[in-house]
């Protein structure tokens, strides 16, 4: 398990740097070749076409939670019944994925004015979402087994590869002035050749699978709760830009996205590190309890520490990289030193419950927890809402921050009370340590004015790849020395494949 988590990782975080990547290349070229009104109309698509895989929200998590137990004792009769049920569910709402499609298709052109003919838009948004509709619709169910067996890496690479063939066709096309249709149409064809790699992947491997057995709906009944998690988070994570593009001005918004983006890339590594080790717990959770509470243990430290760590060096560098980025735009100001930390402490507030939020996940208890999310988006919006009068920016983050500090301290109660069966200081120990360690750091930086202004992006990042050397390890020490169970169950899970590298030295010296 630590081999394959270890892998997840890897390749995880490889994947999404490349995806960054690319993403801050793409957009620039679509807008220097098509112009400003290409890019946000693709741009807008996406988004509206992203909402579509809430159709998935439910059941997907629904069935990886309920495979974990039978991915650990090898039951394929039962792994059978669960996917065949998925397999149903998949089938059936994926014909609502295609006419939603064609509906968007349809109604988009009528109802988003540009420059743009009916036709092209009609065709845009059908090339971007018909792609999606039947990813969705022949390898739901196979994405949903390889998460549950913990094989991240294997999607994460299919990914990775299809984002670089994609990005490379659609940079050159551009280059050479075709048609943004023809450009949009790559995405659609490389998504066919994407799903039959996988289903050569899984025709080789899985030869035992079989979707003709009795279906065990049973097993997944919990997706509508799971979808109530989903649309609650959906709400909550787009509340202040909706609040803010209505009650201020879009110079505002714009700031707000700027630091928002950056913070989520960091937001985007820690949410694949989390998922690379999710399958390990699921599966020891259902066959060696005391076992998984020490191994959650070990995740929860190391998770809450990388999230701490990474934080504390995006907000030490944050205005840095904003005066290099932002250098020539003058028709608002992008530099504000209160942003960062409200930001920080939001991010932190979200991300580093999620350790937590994980064994709840596990365990299944998504009807028992749907009306503290519900409680937690109410708070947020109606506190936002209050707030973005006279604070603006600043007011929609302090309502957040102050929705988030309730379910973080529900979330750590009920997991480790209700679930763990064990004393929430634990949890909260790891918190203050690691709030301590950052708070000191930020305010030594401030003290010396690090990096204040870099000259060059190679400055910054080399400034930046020393913070993070040395930063890192910090945190990391910093926890693990405050919990010696943890320094145990670290060198007990790494002490295999420790083995196994002295002896494959050892060979080649021979």
């Amino acid at each position: 398990m630590a081999k394959k988590s270890i892998l997840n990782v890897l390749v995880g975080v490889l994947s999404q740097l490349i995806v960054i990547g690319l993403g801050f290349y793409i957009p620039r070229l679509i807008i220097l070749t098509y112009g400003s009104e290409a890019n946000g109309l693709i741009t807008s698509v996406v988004q509206v076409i992203t909402y579509l895989s809430l159709l998935e929200a439910g059941v997907g998590a629904a069935s990886i939670q309920a495979l974990y137990k039978h991915i650990g004792n090898n039951d394929k009769s039962k792994i059978n019944e669960i996917l065949t049920a998925t397999s149903s569910y998949y089938r059936k709402t994926g014909w609502y994925y295609f006419i939603a499609v064609i509906l968007i298709s349809i109604g988009y052109p009528l109802v988003v004015s540009s420059g743009f003919s009916n036709f092209t838009v009609m065709a845009i948004v059908l090339l971007s979402g018909l792609g999606g509709a039947v990813n969705y619709y022949f390898q739901g169910k196979f994405r949903v087994l390889l998460l549950a067996e913990g094989k991240n890496y294997i999607e994460a690479s299919v990914t990775a590869l299809s984002t670089i063939v994609n990005n490379v066709i659609r940079i050159i096309m551009m280059l050479n002035g075709f048609d943004i249709i023809l450009v949009q149409a790559v995405y659609f064809v490389i998504t066919i050749i994407q799903i039959i790699v996988y289903q050569i992947y899984m025709r080789k491997h899985y030869k035992w699978i079989n979707f003709k057995t009795t279906p065990d709906y049973q097993a997944i009944s919990q997706k509508n709760s799971v979808l109530i998690h989903e649309l609650s988070y959906l709400v909550f994570k787009n509340t202040d830009v909706v609040l803010l593009t209505l009650f201020t001005n879009l110079k505002i918004v714009s700031v707000y996205m700027m630091y928002n983006m950056i913070f989520g890339v960091v937001e985007r590594v820690t949410f694949t590190i989390r998922d690379s080790f999710k399958f390990a717990l699921g599966q020891k959770y259902n066959n060696n309890f005391p076992k998984f509470v020490r191994m959650f243990n070990l995740f929860e430290s190391s998770y809450i520490s990388l999230v701490f760590a990474l934080l504390t060096i995006t907000t030490i560098l944050i205005l840095p990289f904003m005066r290099l980025y932002t250098s020539g735009i003058e028709d608002t100001n992008y530099i504000d030193a209160l942003l960062p930390l409200l930001f920080a402490a939001v991010k932190l507030l979200f991300n580093a419950r999620l350790s937590s939020d994980l064994v709840i996940d596990i365990v299944g208890h998504f009807r028992k927890t749907q009306w503290r999310s519900i409680l937690e988006t109410s708070i947020n919006f109606v506190l936002s809402l209050i707030l973005v009068f006279p604070f603006g920016a600043y007011g929609v983050l302090f309502g957040t921050m102050v929705a988030l500090t309730y379910r973080l301290i529900d979330i750590v109660w009920y997991t480790n009370s209700k679930l763990l069966k064990r004393s929430s200081w634990i949890t909260y120990k790891k918190w203050i340590i690691n709030l301590l360690v950052s708070v000191i750091i930020i305010a030594v930086t401030k003290q010396f004015d690090f990096m204040v202004t870099p000259h060059s992006y190679t400055m910054f990042i080399l400034d930046a790849a020393v913070l993070s050397v040395t930063l890192v390890p910090l945190f990391f020490i910093a926890g693990l020395l405050l919990s010696r169970p943890d320094a145990g169950m670290l060198q007990e899970m790494l002490g295999p494949l420790l083995a196994k590298f002295k002896i494959r030295k050892a060979g080649r010296q021979y």
